[in-house]
């Protein structure tokens, strides 16, 4: 049974991780802003499902031999950062729609909207990185039933992790009304996000195999 001793810090340290500007919480930030919060809320349920299969991966062993194989690693890190590329074309491509802009079009379905969370959080390489070396160092095995352990942290982690993302996502919404009515904005905003989602691609790929 876990004890406050292991929990608290923990919590903590996922909440500074979670504080972090990364993918998810790009996306999530910039399909509020470009749909709506509840569009956002949404796909922060597919990001939530990705959290949950690579804490029950981590948990049974499975992610351990994902990072043991180099080359399955240096896809999955690549496959992200191709993602985070193509996102950050459409957003400036001429004559394109943004995936981050308000527009008139009809809206992304629940589903799509679902699937898209989670292919961004699944093809983070981060989130299984995060699982494998941050859940081993809270838990004890002389407490006993070491999977239990890793189920509740990582259910903290993805509670700490929804709560303050869902957070987000109802303050991003409210930034389409602002951005409705100023198209400068709207390009700044484009820009903006290009350039974030193309440096974070550029780092995955640098960083390697860690």
């Amino acid at each position: 049974m876990l004890v406050a001793s292991q929990l608290l810090p923990f919590a903590a340290l996922a909440l500074g991780l979670v504080l972090t500007p990364g993918p998810n919480m790009i996306y999530l930030v910039s399909r509020s802003i470009s749909q709506g919060p509840k569009a956002g809320l949404i796909s922060l349920t597919g990001v939530a499902l990705g959290f949950v299969f690579y804490m029950f991966c981590a948990a049974l062993g499975i992610t351990a031999l994902l990072m043991a194989v180099p080359l399955a690693y240096d896809m999955l890190r690549l496959a992200g950062a191709l993602y985070l590329i193509w996102l950050a074309w459409v957003t400036v491509r001429p004559g394109g729609g943004s995936p981050f802009q308000i527009r008139t079009l009809a809206p992304d379905s629940p589903h799509k909207l679902f699937t898209m969370g989670l292919i961004t959080n699944l093809l983070n390489p981060k989130a299984a990185v995060l699982y494998l070396s941050l859940l081993p160092q809270f838990i004890q095995p002389a407490q006993g039933n070491v999977f239990g352990q890793s189920i509740t942290l990582g259910f903290i982690q993805i509670a700490i992790s929804m709560s303050v993302n869902g957070c987000l996502v109802m303050l991003a919404g409210s930034i389409a009304v602002f951005l409705a009515g100023r198209p400068l904005w709207q390009r700044v905003q484009r820009w903006f996000m290009a350039t974030v989602l193309a440096s974070l691609a550029i780092k995955m790929i640098a960083e390697g195999r860690k």
